[in-house]
């Protein structure tokens, strides 16, 4: 079966892989080769030629020379365009990945005219609390575009079922299936490099992109004001410049000592999870969330996690036990930080059995496999 997955900002060579998304469209495509599919991403650049690049894991990455990048457009690159007319045909399957995003509505839109099926995995979710955020930009694209674009999918790919609902409750009829987020091997660290806290003062840490509203962390300063001195604990923020990165600094200045929070530029080095083995507990509270692949590279690690119940992955952490699953709300945050302190003779085993739950249930051939068996009921 020759499967597209469509990501526009995925790197031209298949590297430089420093963002959840092209971490799981990566994955999922070399799970899939193994699986048998004939896998090609494909991609735009701001370089002036196209390029081909056959990838280590078998895939194949198209990059089609697009100079509009600076800003969200509905303009593809002419050379893509001409790419899906001619290579794509009726037999195969197009999978698009964004949620909102202009040139996913403009593949969509090229895909129909051709007959040439698609499916849409938002790798987040329409989730009531999303459209608070500048809903006066995503209500009019929901209702013009995106749920035209949803509608027309031949699929959607979701990352746990609980999403289902938010797509329902909006009137989206089209069929649904939830394909989570795996692990690479590359993140892979040896239970050797693992240690655990042995009494020092408990530190937490969060990791990824610094969106104090989606990932929900003003509440968790918030939260960790009151409890910091009590646990006699510290918490480090690790990610990106830009995003809400200085807000959320103004904001820990007001509300903690100095001693009490750091923030922390990316290691793009080093494997998340070993960069996140040097912690004790992973924080991820978001208001709303696809997965959460850092929160599995910190299952990886052995760390005890505390996640919101609106994160994709809160399934996992659940039926996992490596940790406790929360309201985004400040108060849930505070009584679940002071759970997992008070645990702190238990966070050896609690972590040991997340990584063993991500060994068994969430390696990409597994995940890939279930994929592409849905796929091919997809396409006649």
């Amino acid at each position: 079966m020759r499967l597209f997955l469509y990501l526009r900002h995925f790197p031209p060579y298949g590297d430089k892989l420093n963002n959840g998304l092209s971490k799981a469209i990566h994955g999922l495509a070399a799970g899939l080769v193994t699986q048998g599919a004939t896998v090609t991403i494909l991609s735009e650049g701001s370089s002036s030629e196209d390029s081909s690049f056959l990838t280590a894991a078998g895939y194949t990455v198209e990059c089609f020379a697009n100079p509009v990048q600076s800003r969200p457009s509905f303009k593809l690159s002419p050379s893509l365009q001409t790419y899906i007319r001619d290579c794509l045909k009726s037999t195969d399957l197009v999978v698009l990945n964004g949620i909102l995003h202009p040139t996913i509505y403009s593949v969509s839109r090229a895909l129909k005219r051709l007959k040439i099926p698609y499916i849409v995995a938002p790798h987040d979710v329409y989730h009531r609390v999303m459209f608070r955020k500048n809903a006066h930009l995503k209500f009019p694209y929901w209702y013009l575009l995106e749920k035209r674009v949803l509608n027309q999918a031949r699929s959607i790919q979701v990352l746990d079922g609980s999403q289902a609902k938010w797509l329902k409750c909006r009137g989206i009829k089209t069929q649904i299936f939830a394909t989570p987020n795996g692990f690479s091997p590359a993140d892979l660290c040896s239970e050797s490099d693992l240690g655990w806290s042995d009494g020092s003062a408990p530190k937490l840490f969060y990791f990824g992109r610094p969106d104090a509203y989606h990932k929900g962390l003003d509440l968790l300063l918030a939260a960790f004001a009151d409890i910091a001195q009590p646990l006699n604990a510290h918490l480090t923020l690790q990610g990106p410049n830009g995003g809400d990165r200085d807000q959320l600094k103004q904001q820990a200045r007001s509300l903690l000592a100095s001693n009490q929070a750091t923030f922390l530029e990316p290691e793009y080095n080093k494997s998340a999870s070993l960069v996140i083995a040097n912690y004790d507990i992973f924080c991820l509270p978001s208001r709303f969330e696809g997965f959460g692949l850092s929160a599995l590279e910190a299952m990886l690690a052995g760390r005890v996690l505390l996640v919101s119940e609106e994160c994709g992955i809160a399934t996992h952490v659940r039926a996992s036990g490596c940790g406790v699953v929360v309201k985004p709300e400040i108060s849930a945050i505070q009584s679940g930080l002071i759970d997992l302190c008070q645990l702190r003779g238990d966070w050896r085993t609690m972590g040991l059995s997340g990584r063993q739950y991500v060994l068994e249930h969430l390696r990409w051939e597994q995940i890939a496999s279930n994929a592409l068996d849905h796929y091919q009921h997809l396409v006649v």
